[in-house]
């Protein structure tokens, strides 16, 4: 279904929280024979002695359940945007549960990286370092996060031990979010379709400036993508060189926060729940949380960036920081220091120094 630009986006994305509290569309419960075939992949791919990010779509074979992968994808593409999986066993040990993650990953897109480190992994958990702005990310602190969206198509959470109190994950339709202003004061929307001035944080591929340029909103053959994270641009509002935003993007910025705190859906995790989100129809936050003192009870969650081969094409401006704007190319991620590829393509030919979860984590 193909929209306009300054017209109400009528999709099931444009969901509101109040509403969707009670549907129950976007939690789907794992089956035991859907567990069956995940611990018989699983072992198929230890009998085989493939390497961890070695393994493909064909390598993890799940006969029955890729038909329920296949109706996940078309939900996160053409549906509300979102879904909940519960009830995935942590009867694993730490190797086996990262194997049934990326294989999980496989049946629905490609991994990139997610920092210039090459992290294909990512660990979501309070490391005790301070938010230094314009180099760190708050997700490896224990403080609210707000409403953003990462540089991938879909984005996947596991939850593996949730926090003493608080840390609950809270997700918004920008779809929502866009008709929402439209209503309210349309005489802002052009703001959020005009190109800002966004920080790398520290990120930035070889060669570029500090800082880039993209809208917040976009639409490209009839598609929307509404990707923003607002810390981004206050950031680069640090940089001498970058000048101060307008009265109508603080403005833009004011109503962001006022309509995603007011159309938001709170959701809970519980460990074995994986939270599937696409990045152009959603926008997700977290409350701040209090943590366990000991270091094996820690809330800890387990991060997939993804580039979906079905995903829809993508508005110009954004091809700087996903690399590509074409549908069904290996696209998004953060840029690696060595060499600058982005997708699991090129990191498997340059390892070397590339910290991809290694070590414990249980």
């Amino acid at each position: 279904m193909k929209f306009e630009k300054f017209k109400p986006i009528l999709t099931p994305s444009a969901w509101v929280g109040e509403q969707m509290k009670k549907k129950t569309e976007w939690l789907r419960f794992f089956s035991q024979h859907e567990l069956n075939e995940i611990d018989h992949a699983l072992e198929q791919v230890k009998q085989r002695g493939i390497d961890l990010f070695d393994i493909e779509k064909k390598d993890f074979e799940l006969p029955f359940f890729a038909e329920g992968l296949k109706a996940i994808s078309e939900q996160l593409e053409n549906g509300i945007g979102m879904m909940l999986l519960r009830g995935l066993p942590l009867t694993y040990s730490p190797e086996d549960l990262r194997i049934v993650y990326w294989g999980l990953g496989t049946h629905l897109g490609t991994a990139v990286s997610q920092n210039k480190y090459g992290e294909l992994f990512g660990l979501v958990k309070d490391f005790g370092e301070p938010v230094v702005n314009t180099t760190r990310r708050g997700s490896r602190t224990s403080l609210g996060l707000q409403f953003h969206s990462d540089r991938c198509d879909v984005v996947g959470l596991l939850c593996v031990r949730k926090a003493k109190s608080g840390g609950a994950s809270r997700i918004v339709s920008s779809t929502a979010m866009h008709n929402e202003i439209l209503r309210r004061r349309p005489d802002l929307m052009q703001t959020f379709y005009d190109d800002w001035i966004h920080s790398w944080q520290g990120e930035q591929p070889a060669g570029y400036d500090r800082t880039y340029i993209r809208p917040i909103f976009g639409f490209r053959d009839g598609f929307f993508t509404g990707m923003f994270s607002p810390a981004y641009t206050q950031f680069a509002q640090e940089y001498p060189e970058v000048p101060r935003h307008t009265p109508a993007q603080l403005e833009a910025l004011q109503l962001y926060s006022e309509l995603s705190m007011e159309l938001a859906l709170d959701m809970h995790f519980e460990p074995g729940d994986i939270q599937l989100l696409n990045n152009h129809v959603i926008y997700h936050g977290r409350t701040d949380f209090e943590d366990y003192p000991e270091p094996h009870r820690k809330r800890l969650l387990l991060r997939l960036w993804l580039s979906v081969p079905e995903a829809r094409p993508l508005p110009k401006g954004y091809e700087v920081v996903y690399g590509s704007h074409q549908q069904g190319e290996i696209r998004g991620g953060v840029p690696c220091r060595e060499g600058g590829w982005r997708d699991v393509t090129q990191f498997r030919k340059h390892r070397t120094g590339i910290h991809a979860l290694q070590g414990a984590f249980w």
